[in-house]
């Protein structure tokens, strides 16, 4: 009988290869719970590779394929690369944010607010018992192949905790600059404590160069303690040759508000996943996407919806704006658990395809155990609507101007979800921004 031999690619191979050097290097924080860490999804990189569209949830984004290799995860801060990273403005700009600043990867922040805490994950170090618990806590994730490779490659951990019955007025900014002219890796990691009674509104944006072919791999996770209220929004403006990976992790306490709108206008390829656990009842949750593309450019957004628990609500509302030769990705699946009775959850996908050559994927999922429940799915896909095109030129519009329109108007019912009013009108700004660089 012949021996079957493993063929790797050569991403594979670096990885393999790569990793035990990174890992020494590396062994100076996190202690031994980072180590094991580390090592577990290391094995599961080692043992299952890069996901091809043989497996099910990477079907549409050929991880293998896009992932030709892995550059080096970069670890050549200098005081010039971070100052040139503080002078430049990001892609989502809110005027009275509070900002957390990381320079490829690696978290320069020097924050200093009431409210709430802040800290890097430092081997011996005591942490809040709500912390503590949340970074114990069995991640079901865990072995999803993106996730893997954050958790493999992580180099620090930011923790950010918001004070029980904290009601935060500014919202804090996670900043995510990239800079650099040859290709690099980089793997931030943030969790995020929202103990009790806590409220704020949290923002993410992704920047760096175009022409560089550099790979990002984040991992944010939010832990909503009971009668929390949290927004987030995620603005995705990386370079136009970057390969951009991100993984949002979410577990909902008790009778909790949470709302999270991802937005996309950057990367040649880019893939959001979203890990939502309802794990207390009374829970309300509004799931979002906007993303809008051109050129060759594919975008992914992946999410799984939990309902662990009776008497929780959840909306997913996803849109897509695809020109020239671009494609949209939408995988959505809702669990209901067996005793997961009075769940209530809807999910709408629409694609806008303003080019006969674009492309949009949809493969909405119901997974339900129980009996009582009130759920459903839908999913459209279509081009600009002829007649109302017609009557917006008709009333003297131009074109390219009446279309604009109707884009944002698409768009815009996914954005005016947002709450804090600063941050949806700076999402609509870069929607505005994306349409001129369009004409």
């Amino acid at each position: 009988m012949a021996d079957l031999a493993v063929i790797r690619s050569p991403a594979e191979e670096t990885i393999l290869t790569r990793y035990p050097a990174f890992k020494a290097r590396q062994n100076h924080w996190g202690g031994p719970a980072v180590a094991r860490l580390r090592d577990a999804a290391f094995d599961v990189l080692k043992a299952n590779g890069l996901p091809t569209r043989r497996v099910e949830e990477w079907k549409y984004t050929d991880l293998r394929s896009f992932m030709r290799d892995l550059p080096e995860p970069f670890d050549a801060h200098t005081p010039e690369l971070v100052e040139a990273a503080k002078a430049a403005a990001p892609s989502l700009a809110v005027a009275d944010a509070v900002p957390f600043l990381f320079v490829n990867g690696r978290d320069f922040s020097t924050v200093k607010e009431e409210g709430f805490s802040w800290d890097r994950l430092e081997q011996g170090k005591a942490q809040a018992p709500s912390v503590e618990a949340a970074l114990q806590r069995a991640r079901p994730y865990a072995d999803n192949a993106a996730v893997a490779l954050n958790s493999a490659f992580m180099s620090d951990t930011t923790i950010v905790r918001i004070l029980a019955g904290t009601k935060l007025e500014r919202p804090l900014h996670l900043v995510f600059r990239e800079l650099g002219t040859a290709p690099f890796a980089t793997f931030p990691r943030v969790l995020v404590v929202v103990e009790e009674g806590a409220s704020v509104t949290l923002l993410e944006s992704h920047d760096g160069p175009d022409g560089v072919a550099y790979q990002t791999n984040t991992l944010v996770e939010i832990e909503v303690g009971d009668g929390a209220s949290v927004e987030h929004v995620r603005f995705n403006g990386a370079g136009d040759a970057a390969l951009s990976l991100s993984t949002l992790g979410v577990r909902l306490g008790r009778e909790t508000r949470f709302a999270t709108l991802a937005v996309a206008t950057g990367a040649a390829v880019s893939r959001h996943q979203v890990f939502a656990t309802f794990a207390g009842e009374g829970t309300q949750a509004w799931i979002g996407g906007a993303s809008l593309l051109r050129r060759r450019q594919h975008c992914d957004n992946t999410l799984v919806i939990d309902h662990a628990v009776p008497h929780c609500q959840s909306r997913e509302l996803f849109k897509s704006v695809l020109d020239d030769e671009s494609r949209s990705v939408f995988q959505g699946k809702i669990i209901v658990r067996p005793h997961a009775q009075k769940t209530d959850g809807k999910m709408m996908a629409q694609a806008l395809l303003l080019s006969e050559a674009a492309e949009a994927d949809s493969k909405p999922e119901l997974e339900i155990f129980a009996d009582d429940v009130v759920c459903g799915h839908g999913s459209t896909a279509g081009a600009l609507d002829e007649e109302l095109l017609f009557y917006l030129k008709a009333r003297g519009i131009p074109h390219k101007e009446a279309e604009a329109l109707m884009v944002q108007a698409f768009v815009g019912e996914a954005v005016e979800n947002v709450q804090n009013e600063t941050t949806r009108d700076a999402v609509m700004d870069a929607v505005a921004k994306w349409l001129e660089a369009r004409a």
